[in-house]
């Protein structure tokens, strides 16, 4: 490619230096003004139709196939370049393989699924569209998807897992995801349940409300009962008590509303 593009530069500079050396002083100041206004009449232009809105945003307005094939062309040009001195170790470990499934079960199955998985919420409400590593091909080498997970994709929806995850366990990710167009759902149950789940040695999401439920639950049995002897005192006052007596519901009623669960699941309703 590179020796394609240089006789190529070369004939446009050799053009433009003939024009310009045929020019008069004046037509080449008239040339130059001209150019200038053109180009911020065009600045101008566009900076107008960036502030009016018109532009959508919208993650459910595809772009234009034009704009789509910039995009789409610009993405795969710099993932190649920056990829290119990249080096894979050898990727057909079991044990890699196994690590991998673990994290990706966490970290990638609700976007790119997994086999015998249906459709998510996010796979099918992001754009551009998350790639699905099972129903079709894996695209690009192994060095690129490295360099994909590592650093993310801009504006895509695609993290930068670098920034929580060292190299060796997206190189374990990688050497996972290179079995699994073809893998059954078996087998990939079999590996995330071999796996140590979601683990690539610090920094990962903490399950904050499996925890809290945890924490209920680990209470001793003495530490939940302690309000029940101040309830009982309160429910058994002096016969001709003119005071109006509380009324003392357990704690722990059984209601929905009640459980530490309860707002979450009720607000993931459609």
């Amino acid at each position: 490619m590179a020796g394609i593009r240089r006789p190529f530069f070369a004939l446009v500079d050799s053009l433009v230096i003939d024009y310009s050396c045929r020019l008069k002083g004046g037509d080449m100041k008239k040339l130059l003004l001209g150019m200038c206004l053109a180009f911020m009449v065009l600045l101008a232009a566009g900076a107008g139709v960036i502030y009016s809105g018109v532009v959508s945003v919208a993650a459910d307005e595809p772009h234009g196939s034009w704009v789509h094939g910039i995009l789409e062309t610009a993405r795969e040009r710099s993932i190649e370049s920056h990829a290119s001195d990249i080096a894979a170790p050898p990727l057909d470990d079991e044990a890699m393989k196994v690590a991998g499934a673990g994290n990706y079960a966490s970290m990638c199955a609700s976007c790119h699924l997994a086999p015998g998985m249906q459709e998510t919420e996010l796979s099918k409400g992001l754009y551009p569209s998350p790639p699905n590593f099972v129903s079709s091909d894996m695209h690009g080498e192994p060095e690129e998807r490295f360099w994909v997970i590592k650093h993310g994709i801009k504006a895509s929806g695609m993290p930068a897992w670098g920034k929580s995850m060292q190299d060796e366990y997206i190189w374990q990710m990688v050497a996972f995801m290179q079995e699994l167009p073809d893998m059954s759902a078996a087998r990939y149950t079999a590996l995330v349940a071999a796996s140590d789940g979601h683990q690539h040695g610090g920094g990962e999401t903490a399950q904050s409300p499996s925890s809290h439920h945890d924490d209920d639950t680990r209470q001793p049995h003495h530490a939940r009962e302690a309000d029940g002897p101040a309830d009982l005192q309160d429910s058994h006052e002096p016969e001709g008590s003119h005071e109006p007596k509380e009324n003392h519901e357990p704690k722990d009623s059984g209601r929905a509303e009640d459980h530490p669960h309860s707002s979450h699941d009720a607000e993931h309703q459609h």
